[in-house]
C-alpha cells in the first residue's frame, strides 16, 4: 500500500510537470503584437505559428526551456516630446515642446539593434528639435510651422528606420516666448494693424475724391443738376428734425422779371 501510495504521487507529479511545460509552450499573440523569439540567445528564424504568419498574431508553439519570447506592441505611439530650450538662429531663447507618433514595422530590429527602443526614439526627437528650431529663425518658427514638422518627420524617420521604427507625424506644440519678446511683439502687432487701418482709410479717401471730381464734371456739364442737387439737401435737412427753411429765390427769377420790366413801355 504505502508503494502504491509513492508511485500515485509520482504520476501526479509528473502529470503537473508535464501540464506545466505544455502549458509554457504555447503563447498567445494580439492582432496588434509580434512575438521576437529568441532560441539558445540567437534569433529564431523557423518559427512554428499555426495561427498566423511570422512572428504573429495568433497562437505560437515554443521549445520548453529553449525558446525565449518578447512580445512587441506594432500599434501607433504617441509620445510627448519634453520641453526644449532652444537658441533660435537670430538669438532668441525659446522653449518649445512637441508631440511624436511612431510605430514598430520590424519587430526583429526594435528588439535587436537598440536596447530601450522608446527611450531611444524619445532622445533623437529632443536631439533633433534642438538642432533644427536652432537653424531657423523666430518668424520661421511662429509662420511656417507645416515647413518643420516635416523636416523634424523627415530627420527623426531616417535616424530611427535601422530600429525598424516609422515615425508618422511630428508637431511642434507650444513655443513659449520670453516676457519681453512678447511684449515686443504685440507692439509690432498693433504698429501693424495701425498701418493697415491708415492706408485702407487714405485708399477710401483717394475713392471718394475721384467719385467727386466725376461728380464735378457731370455739374459742370449740366448746370441744373446743382439745383437738383440743392433741392435734395433741403429735403434731408427737414427729415431729420423740425426746422424752419428760408427758401432764396433764384438769381434766374429775378434777372427775368427785370428784363421784362425794361423791355415794357
Amino acid at each position: 500500500m504505502p508503494g502504491f501510495f509513492t508511485f500515485n504521487i509520482g504520476v501526479v507529479f509528473f502529470l503537473v510537470v508535464f501540464l506545466y511545460i505544455m502549458a509554457s509552450s504555447f503563447r498567445v499573440l494580439n492582432e496588434y503584437e509580434r512575438g521576437v523569439i529568441f532560441r539558445f540567445g540567437r534569433l529564431a528564424k523557423a518559427i512554428i505559428n499555426p495561427g498566423g504568419e511570422g512572428n504573429g498574431p495568433g497562437i505560437m508553439i515554443l521549445l520548453p526551456f529553449i525558446d525565449k519570447m518578447v512580445r512587441v506592441s506594432t500599434r501607433t505611439i504617441a509620445m510627448d516630446v519634453p520641453s526644449q530650450d532652444v537658441i533660435t538662429r537670430d538669438n532668441v531663447s525659446v522653449k518649445v515642446n512637441a508631440v511624436i507618433y511612431f510605430r514598430v514595422v520590424k519587430a526583429e530590429s526594435a528588439i535587436v539593434e537598440v536596447e530601450d527602443y522608446l527611450y531611444a526614439t524619445s532622445q533623437i526627437a529632443q536631439t533633433t528639435l534642438r538642432s533644427v528650431l536652432g537653424e531657423s529663425e523666430l518668424d520661421t518658427l511662429l509662420s511656417e510651422r507645416e515647413h518643420i514638422n516635416r523636416k523634424l518627420q523627415r530627420i527623426i524617420d531616417d535616424h530611427t528606420d535601422p530600429w525598424g521604427i516609422k515615425v508618422t507625424v511630428v508637431e511642434v506644440k507650444h513655443v513659449d516666448l520670453p516676457s519681453d519678446m512678447q511684449r515686443a511683439m504685440a507692439r509690432q502687432a498693433e504698429a501693424e494693424r495701425e498701418k493697415r487701418a491708415k492706408i485702407i482709410h487714405a485708399e477710401g479717401e483717394l475713392q471718394a475724391s475721384e467719385k467727386l471730381a466725376q461728380a464735378a464734371h457731370i455739374m459742370a456739364a449740366e448746370p441744373i443738376t446743382i439745383q437738383l442737387r440743392y433741392l435734395q439737401t433741403l429735403t434731408e435737412i427737414g427729415t431729420e428734425k423740425s426746422s424752419t427753411i428760408v427758401f432764396p429765390l433764384p438769381i434766374d427769377i429775378i434777372s427775368s422779371l427785370t428784363n421784362r420790366r425794361t423791355e415794357s413801355p
